[in-house]
């Protein structure tokens, strides 16, 4: 099991030094990042993630002679887009927002024919991003052609509910698009369908067992963010549901609870006993995530403390020997983020700059030496890189950080 991961050496809290000459004292150099004043490392992270982005532009569309092979958010050129938007967010870069919407139109060419329809693998993501990135250029034009075109995606009969390429991932570009244009962009009565027979197939597959919800995804009953049961209910806490729909939601979570390993950690699917995976799309990360959002939305202090056991178990070992966003180190920093904004806590913000500070001094070097994967698409935003570049750009509000394509 040690090998998915690195040992978490770093202490369990450093306290900022008052200056930073006082920092480079220390002999090493991740724990003179640890001690360094919180302004201090923020311009860190923004040096760094300004130097990647620029880097992975070049790489993936510069020489790519602009062409989209992937126009996918989790590996392909609109993750880069939607790097470049946050980008824009941080720095109010016009470049940023420009080459963003350039990328855009050319993925919503390439995917014109795509049966998917999530906002990570899927048509609604071109559509969303492409009128956010519009409204924020200004351009009425573009932005009612995108959602003119996100109202005429249909979704496949045998979709499946999960978030990568189901219904879940659906809805979530629809709450998306609610956030950042207005909250009505996409009303109940079209999403109310989807929900609704999201829970009617949660039901049926539960079929009055202990779990109120149940879903398959290739034959099997996930439980993580990506395929299962935390990213199904995620979404749904976003929806209209109704008092019983509610409950079911809840009973779900308390099942899913009542059930982790003796380690604190979850399972990756239905009766699984390997205790292995510590990764947002499998595992506690997803989870914890989930279990913030349930805390906040249900004020109940039961999701508020599986929450916080999720976090040490993410502590404990989440320094994957993977770099992105979906299971690597730059994804796990988010639970600490998210937890630092439900409690305020600044120990969770300390562990949350602990990881990235471990990604700024040493990802590069690991992955030169082959003792760190790079991803399979080591450019992209949910396996390479340019999640750390993200990671590396929420550091610098951490109030505001927000996992991408999951939490809003």
């Amino acid at each position: 099991m040690a090998d998915r991961f690195f040992p978490n050496q770093m202490p369990d809290f450093v306290s900022e030094t008052a200056e930073e000459g006082v920092a480079e004292s220390s002999g090493d150099s991740l724990l003179k990042l640890l001690s360094l004043p919180y302004s201090s490392i923020s311009e860190k992270f923004k040096r760094a993630a300004l130097g990647l982005k620029e880097s992975i532009v070049k790489e993936t569309w510069g020489y790519g002679g602009r062409r989209v092979r992937d126009f996918t958010i989790y590996t392909g050129s609109l993750g880069i887009a939607y790097l470049l938007f946050k980008s824009y967010q941080v720095t109010n870069n016009k470049n940023d927002l420009n080459l963003c919407s350039e990328i855009v139109q050319a993925c919503d060419s390439a995917s014109r024919s795509s049966g998917y329809v999530t906002f990570l693998c899927g048509r609604a993501g071109v559509c969303a991003l492409g009128a956010v990135a519009a409204k924020h250029a200004g351009d009425e034009r573009l932005l009612n052609h995108y959602l003119t075109q996100f109202q005429e995606i249909k979704l496949p009969k045998d979709i499946p509910n999960e978030l990568l390429y189901g219904r879940a991932g659906f809805l979530w570009a629809c709450s998306f698009l609610n956030k950042h244009i207005h909250d009505q962009t996409v009303s109940s009565s079209f999403t109310g369908p989807v929900v609704k027979e999201m829970i009617k197939e949660g039901r049926r597959l539960s079929s009055k067992g202990r779990c109120p919800l149940m879903y398959e995804w290739h034959g099997k009953k996930y439980w993580g963010a990506a395929h299962g049961l935390a990213g199904i209910v995620h979404v749904l806490m976003d929806m209209e549901l109704k008092p019983d729909e509610v409950e079911d939601v809840k009973g779900t979570l308390r099942y899913m609870i009542r059930n982790r390993f003796p380690s604190g950690n979850y399972p990756s699917s239905e009766g699984s006993v390997s205790d292995r995976l510590v990764h947002w799309c499998h595992g506690s990360p997803g989870v914890a995530l989930t279990l913030v959002k349930a805390a906040e939305v249900f004020r109940d202090e039961e999701f508020l403390q599986a929450a916080v056991d999720a976090g040490e178990v993410v502590w404990e070992r989440g320094l994957l020997k993977r770099v992105g966003i979906c299971h690597g180190v730059s994804g796990n920093a988010y639970v600490f983020l998210s937890l630092y904004r439900l409690t305020g806590d600044v120990k969770y913000l300390y562990h949350a700059k602990a990881f990235a500070c471990f990604l700024l001094d040493k990802a590069n070097k690991l992955i030169s030496e082959g003792k760190m994967h790079g991803g399979d698409h080591p450019y992209s935003l949910f396996e390479g890189v340019g999640g750390m570049a993200y990671l590396f750009l929420d550091m610098i509000e951490p109030a505001q950080a927000r996992f991408p394509g999951y939490e809003l």
